[in-house]
């Protein structure tokens, strides 16, 4: 039986957010947004829930006089992302071993 795939990353904006964090140090909003297309709102609330399962971490400072919000994967969402992809390979190769077309 293939192993279920983790809900909250099997969003497709939060798994977006979540693969382009996994090679950057950290990213901030407005690049987020811009590489995601995804709307202020919408990005705003999914990053919440990320960072809520302790996935990623926000940090808001200011730039000069505006205010500027980063996020960062955390140890926990890397592992989380990795089980999910690794979670992936089971189901194309379940399927492949199963008789599937490929």
């Amino acid at each position: 039986m293939l192993k279920p795939l983790n809900p909250l990353l099997h969003s497709e904006l939060r798994l977006a957010v979540m693969s382009l964090l996994v090679s950057l140090e950290e990213a901030d909003f407005v690049y987020l947004r811009e590489q995601t297309g995804a709307t202020a709102g919408n990005l705003s609330v999914q990053l919440d829930k990320l960072s809520k399962a302790g996935y990623i971490q926000i940090t808001k400072s200011f730039v000069g006089k505006r205010p500027n919000t980063s996020c960062s994967i955390t140890d926990e969402g890397m592992k989380a992302f990795e089980e999910y992809v690794e979670t992936i390979k089971e189901y194309l190769k379940g399927g492949k071993e199963k008789g599937g077309k490929e």
